[in-house]
């Protein structure tokens, strides 16, 4: 017979009562831990958070009052608010423990029990429990996936054949649950490929759970990505499924995975192999049936030459592969892609009226746009925001100059400003080849692809 894998503690002054509560319980759940000294209350309460608490009315000698019990219950819901304390009283106390339940009890057992109805007891408070945690659960899901799904993501925008084959592979992919990477250039769209994956498959219909691994402080990765159970740590407060838990059923989606140090690699890499995640502070596993997609800037295989990212990660996480080119290789979408955008901030900021002539579609064209369709978005959404006329002129539009040998001229003489512009200009000149550029920069190539990604290159 398997057991449920659930914690119990029992309270009680009567070894006898012990030892049968002990006995019965035991066949049916992991963990039951008996205790005769309420002294002992505190420590308890502090190694584990239980599901059913069986409490004592009264522990001294000859008292019958059951003031004790009423007690100890106030400290452990004032510890534990979503405790589940069921009380074990006498047949003359049935009064008092009628006042415990109005002070938060949630049932009460009458001395001497049979043992069917310590079990049933048990296990239909047991039930209770689970069920007010997997709404809890639900609640803190919920709130991440509201916040997550009413950010605009707008199918993908595109009339340039150098697409066609990124089309082609999220349609083929899309029907199958292969791990996928998708690689490029900050403000490419690998999210957005990532949701048209995630919606022309077959679940489509669960949740779409981003992490952006690059955001995520290292102290924190457990926690975020596997969850954790109420008094694991300090500010754990309540019990918090992670987005592994979130994602189950559907799509989880791994932005900037290259930016993961090694000891975290190893962690995920885990979790992929065995599918399966325990909360952190619980023994419970937890199996997982997820799609996995992944988006990095981050040259992988040059880091995994450099031992600086696992290969066997890299092989675990890019089954179908898909490369987007920057926008600067895809002119012909400059235009639809404007245009989109034109549509979308003048309906936000009551400019429907905004038009584009062709002198400045041909400005816009003609930019090389280092920040991809995220720059250009930013730079319509200002334009939008700042032009005096319903007609956008190419003064509207402050783009970077873009001097003699392609490179950026440094205007500044903030530090960050001119590290950022040393590196782009570094990359440029070496034709995107990072081992070179870092070589001219004097870094390595660990630093360079940190402070690539520090200024989002």
């Amino acid at each position: 017979m398997s057991k449920t894998d659930g914690k119990i503690l029992v309270l009680d002054d009567d070894q006898g009562v012990l030892y049968t509560a002990k006995m019965i319980l035991k066949q049916h759940f992991e963990t039951v831990i008996t205790e005769k000294d309420p002294a002992k209350l505190d420590f308890l309460l502090n190694q584990h958070k239980y599901d059913v608490i069986v409490l004592d009315m009264n522990f001294s000698y000859g008292l019958t009052s059951g003031k004790e019990g009423i007690k100890l219950l106030k400290k452990i819901l004032q510890k534990d608010p979503d405790a589940h304390v069921l009380m074990n009283t006498a047949y003359g106390e049935i009064e008092i423990a009628v006042e415990a339940m109005k002070e938060g009890a949630v049932d009460f057992l009458v001395k001497p029990w049979q043992k069917e109805k310590l079990l049933a007891t048990v296990q239909a408070i047991y039930a209770l429990s689970q069920t007010k945690k997997e709404v809890e659960d639900l609640k803190t899901s919920q709130k991440i996936i509201v916040k997550d799904q009413a950010k605009d993501y707008s199918k993908i925008i595109s009339e340039s054949p150098i697409m066609n084959p990124v089309f082609d592979a999220i349609n083929k992919v899309a029907q199958t649950d292969a791990n996928v990477l998708v690689l490029g250039e900050n403000g490419t769209g690998k999210e957005l490929v990532a949701r048209a994956i995630h919606d022309k498959s077959s679940r489509a219909g669960e949740n779409f759970i981003k992490v952006d691994l690059g955001a995520i402080q290292e102290s924190l990765f457990d926690s975020e990505l596997f969850g954790h159970v109420k008094g694991a740590f300090t500010d754990a407060k309540e019990d918090r499924p992670g987005r592994f838990e979130m994602a189950n059923g559907g799509t989880l989606f791994l932005d900037e995975i290259g930016n993961l140090s090694l000891p975290l690699q190893a962690k995920l890499l885990t979790a992929l192999q065995f599918k399966q995640i325990t909360r952190v502070g619980s023994n419970k596993v937890i199996p997982l049936d997820i799609r996995l997609i992944c988006a990095t800037n981050m040259p992988l295989y040059e880091m995994v030459a450099a031992n600086e990212f696992r290969q066997d990660l890299l092989y675990r996480v890019n089954t179908v592969e898909i490369k987007l080119p920057p926008l600067r290789e895809r002119v012909e979408d400059i235009t639809p892609l404007a245009k989109h955008f034109l549509k979308l901030f003048g309906k936000k900021y009551g400019k429907p009226r905004m038009r584009l002539n062709e002198t400045t579609l041909n400005k816009l064209r003609s930019y090389s746009w280092p920040g991809n369709i995220r720059e250009l978005q930013h730079s319509m959404e200002r334009a939008v925001i700042m032009a005096n006329s319903h007609l956008l002129a190419p003064e509207d539009f402050l783009l970077r100059d873009e001097p003699a040998e392609n490179n950026i001229a440094i205007d500044s003489f903030n530090i960050e400003d001119m590290e950022k512009i040393a590196i782009q200009n570094a990359v440029r000149k070496a034709g995107g080849n990072l081992t070179q550029a870092a070589r001219q920069l004097g870094f390595g190539r660990s630093t360079l692809y940190r402070k690539m990604s520090k200024y989002g290159l």
